[in-house]
């Protein structure tokens, strides 16, 4: 039993590999800790781990997780509907500088290797805050006078935004307002507002309460917020704002020119701020300039016009508002349209009939609006023939409307409409109409073989409808809905409109994809032209693509010798008829034939695989628009190592200026492949550029799972290192996996202990017992120990003749300290685990044996009696200032019920890291196997 002691320290100094089987891998485990600067964490544990944090602050939360693979890590945050917005992380640390009182809430850090269900862990942050407070006045409804607080009951309203939510305290010069203080003063908060509103009511105001008022806030220091006030000096004087405006309503000017909005408080106490807004949100202009209650814009432009206010306030009663309208004045839009006699079907403009000319254009303001109308240049003037009529001027847009009544010959020629603004400003508009024997309504027609266009992919098309007619009117373009597509879902144009105006009749569509397939829809629109039934036509657009296929791209690894299928599968294709297929191994064919209406993939068997079957392999399946490809790339190359970084407490530290790292992995399908015949090893300082290596030979097959293991000795503290391997076969070198090791500064130096006696009326021996076996008959002995994967755990026989007050020691190797003076000791922290239960415990304890001059023994931890049916963690300082040893003594009680057992052994240079509280720590079967810890265990049976 002491060899097994002895064989795991062999293990740990010589370089070989060490191999054992893992079932499965291993699902992901997450837990979350933070860093940074939290207020504070509350671990609840019915409900939820509460992070609390200062705003402006930086939170750090990291993801800690295990599992074999290496499991993939993603934080997620989402507020708590189901229609907010989710935003993800894929790292490890979550780190949010500056925090805002906005990005609090959920935090979750998902973890998933493909085994089991992800482990997901969560976190809730709440961000802490105060604003400034601010105090506003009102009167009670229906008493408000000229006097605006005589003799009326006034409320002082002290409002602040926080979290957690904010205390009031209010003064009156320095006396303290409390309820109950004063008859004349009342202090409540009311309901809705869920704490954030104080209120001080002054019921019939007296001389005394014309006063200055302080309104403090506070969230009692939590997160070290300071608390904050608001002042208000109440006075006979204090009135509600009033504002008024020193322009016109409305300001009509021209673009181009200045504006200046001037607007002044005519009331108010305290004086009312002055600001000028846009209703619904809107900007106001960018060039614009506001100094107090001037807003100033230069070089005003047509879209700079609407409703601009000017707001007052000074926190008493309702703010003030006054509103004025800037009116930019121009002309916008101009279009025509002919209307031919109404009382006949025929479109057509004929000698003898009635026929209209109307002319439409937006004015501002539209009351300025005036037109006018020429015939070949000359003024045209309303007669009982030539009938000139316009739109009020308060509609808008403007219209007038020339009718030619009885047309004849000589009333052919060229009419202008011209529309200005009365007091001019702006330019005109002017819009020729020609009227003549060729003035003929709009014909539609698609060109002969362009109804039914076919393109490819990426090809640009241009979709055409010629237009007849004169004058020739702009056509419109659109999607036509295919059947059974719900109305809301309008099809839109490629350029995602719903319609597109075309002047020459073509619809050039660049890029062509998929869906821009369908039918489209030419029509000629109802302005610029004649006023009659829109023309349509349709073209029919069908987008070719080659068939799309999968899998693009797929690596398969196979041995040699064996058999496998490569599957290509059809996914979509327009055409979707006369597909072919091709299979190549490089550019050799290897087969080739046609689908079927039954088949949607082709495949290709390899019956043996040889050596030149390795090599890329690729299917083609073409139709007319072109081929779609499957890639197989079979190669005999192994798979990547998968480390294991779970590895308990991996690194150690054998003398002073080296340490060790106990580096582990698995093989990633290693049946996939021929058997992997060793590993080649290489390994590089950071900083440095020289790679060592070496190959670490492999005997016999690798399984699936099979955990591997190989010690890296003689690593220089405090490097860290680029580690690589590379699974090596018949067929060569696989692919290499990385990872880098680094010294975290504080190692664990194993201890073995050699069993030594001292008795004081009798000697004890050393056992080992197998946890496995589950043969722990008393029931005073441990439930669960912090066992290695071996299970054994060793223990001294105290059966009779064993006595009260027997002795046995467990001596741990001799280390030198590196104590170079008295006044310098190093720090080191000697860690265990312990089970003491039963109603005979002795004593456990630990002496610390220095080998000076003289060979001294100091009691540095001890304890006695019954501890509870539980593990239990100790953690001892140390200061050697020579070469010592650690001593674990165990003593016998006065009964046989009673044992004591210790496990988790280790020392560490630095102070203790966590010293363990007085709660009761987890037993062995919470906890992943330690494969690393030397474990060391002895259980004193007393008999």
């Amino acid at each position: 039993s002491l060899w097994l002691v002895q064989q795991h320290i062999w293990l740990l100094q010589c370089h070989h590999v060490d191999r054992v089987i893992m079932t499965g891998g291993a699902p992901p485990t997450v837990r979350i800790v933070h860093s940074g600067q939290a207020c504070n964490v509350e671990e609840e544990r019915y409900s939820e781990r509460v992070y609390t944090i200062k705003e402006g602050e930086t939170l750090e939360l990291q993801c800690l997780v295990t599992g074999h693979p290496r499991p993939q890590i993603r934080w997620t945050k989402t507020a708590g509907g189901a229609s907010d917005r989710e935003s993800s992380l894929h790292n490890e640390t979550l780190r949010i500088q500056n925090i805002n009182r906005h990005q609090g809430g959920r935090y979750y850090c998902k973890a998933e290797n493909g085994l089991g269900s992800p482990a997901i862990r969560s976190i809730r942050v709440d961000v802490y805050y105060l604003d400034d407070p601010v105090i506003t006045i009102h009167q009670s409804v229906g008493e408000a006078k000229e006097q605006f607080y005589f003799e009326r009951t006034v409320f002082l309203r002290c409002v602040a935004n926080s979290n957690p939510p904010v205390h009031y305290t209010w003064r009156r010069g320095r006396e303290v307002l409390s309820q109950g203080s004063d008859s004349g003063v009342e202090i409540y908060e009311p309901f809705f507002t869920q704490g954030e509103t104080k209120i001080l009511k002054l019921k019939n105001l007296r001389p005394q309460d014309y006063a200055d008022y302080t309104c403090f806030s506070s969230v009692r220091n939590v997160c070290g917020i300071e608390d904050k006030s608001a002042h208000f000096t109440l006075s006979n004087r204090t009135a509600p704002p009033s504002v008024k405006l020193l322009l016109d309503d409305p300001l009509v000017v021209n673009a181009g020119e200045t504006i200046t909005l001037v607007c002044v408080a005519s009331g108010g106490d305290p004086h009312p701020s002055l600001k000028w807004m846009r209703p619904d949100g809107q900007q106001l202009p960018r060039r614009s300039v506001v100094k107090g209650g001037t807003l100033t814009v230069p070089a005003v432009a047509i879209d700079d016009g609407g409703v601009y206010s000017c707001v007052g306030s000074n926190n008493v009663g309702n703010p003030a508002k006054k509103t004025t309208t800037i009116l930019v004045r121009g002309l916008r839009k101009g279009r025509f349209w002919i209307t031919p006699d109404p009382y006949h079907n025929d479109d057509n403009i004929q000698i003898g009939r009635e026929v209209k000319i109307s002319c439409q254009v937006e004015a501002t303001p539209p009351e300025e609006l005036q037109f006018s109308w020429l015939k070949n240049g000359r003024p045209l003037r309303s007669s009982e023939r030539m009938v000139i009529t316009h739109t009020d001027t308060d509609v808008s847009p403007g219209t007038t409307n020339l009718d030619i009544i009885d047309l004849k010959f000589t009333d052919f020629g060229t009419y202008t409409c011209v529309a200005s603004l009365r007091n001019g400003g702006t330019p005109e508009i002017s819009i020729d109409v020609n009227i003549s024997s060729t003035t003929v309504p709009p014909e539609l027609t698609v060109p002969r073989g362009r109804s039914h266009l076919i393109a490819q992919e990426g090809d640009t098309v241009d979709l055409q409808c010629l237009v007849s007619g004169k004058p020739k009117p702009i056509i419109l373009w659109s999607r036509v809905e295919e059947s059974g597509v719900a109305a809301a879902a309008t099809a839109l144009m490629p350029d995602g409109s719903v319609q597109t105006e075309s002047y020459d009749g073509i619809l050039r569509i660049s890029n062509v994809t998929r869906e821009m397939s369908g039918t489209y829809r030419c029509q000629t629109s109802q302005y610029n032209g004649f006023n009659v039934k829109p023309r349509e036509a349709l073209i029919q657009l069908v987008v070719q693509f080659p068939p799309a296929v999968e899998p693009e791209h797929t690596e398969i690894r196979q041995a040699l010798g064996r058999a496998f299928s490569l599957t290509c599968r059809l996914l979509r294709a327009h055409p979707a008829r006369l597909l072919r297929y091709e299979w190549k191994l490089g550019t050799r064919l290897l087969t080739v034939g046609q689908f079927s209406d039954q088949r949607d993939d082709t495949n290709y068997h390899v019956r043996a695989l040889n050596r030149e079957g390795y090599g890329e392999y690729t299917c083609d399946i073409t139709n007319e628009a072109g081929a779609g490809r499957c890639t197989f790339l079979v190669t005999g190359k192994a798979n990547p190592p998968e480390f294991y970084y779970d590895t308990y407490s991996a690194l150690w530290q054998s003398r002073p200026r080296v340490y060790g790292f106990k580096l582990q992995w698995t093989q990633m399908e290693p049946n996939a492949v021929d058997r992997i015949l060793a590993y080649r090893l290489g390994i590089r300082q950071m900083g440095q550029s020289r790679w060592w290596e070496q190959e670490i030979p492999m005997e016999g097959t690798i399984q699936k799972g099979e955990l591997l293991t190989y010690n890296l000795t003689e690593l220089i503290k405090p490097e860290s290192y680029l580690v690589r391997l590379t699974p090596i076969t018949r067929y060569g070198e696989g692919d290499s996996t990385e990872r880098i090791i680094t010294y975290s500064g504080r190692l664990p130096r194993f201890l073995s202990f050699n069993p030594r006696t001292r008795t004081q009326t009798h000697t004890h021996t050393h056992t080992h017992r197998n946890t496995n076996t589950r043969t722990l008959y008393l029931t005073s002995d441990p439930d669960s120990c912090f066992c290695d994967l071996s299970g054994f755990y060793m223990y001294i026989e105290t059966s009779r003749p064993r006595l009260e007050d027997d002795t046995a020691r467990l001596l741990s190797p001799t280390f030198n300290s590196k104590s170079s003076s008295v006044s310098n000791n190093p720090t080191y922290c000697f860690a265990f685990y312990y089970h003491m239960y039963g109603k005979h415990i002795g004593a456990l304890n630990v002496f610390l044996r220095q080998k000076g001059q003289a060979v001294t023994d100091t009691l540095v931890w001890s304890l006695t009696g019954n501890q509870g049916d539980r593990w239990r963690q100790a953690k001892v300082k140390i200061h050697p200032t020579t070469a010592f040893q650690m001593v674990i003594e165990g003593v016998r009680g006065s009964g046989i019920e009673g044992d004591i057992a210790i496990d988790d052994v280790a020392i560490e240079e630095g102070e203790c890291k966590d010293p363990p509280p007085n709660s009761d720590f987890l037993p062995s079967g919470a906890y992943e196997p330690i494969l690393v810890f030397l474990k060391v265990m002895f259980d004193f049976m007393t008999s």
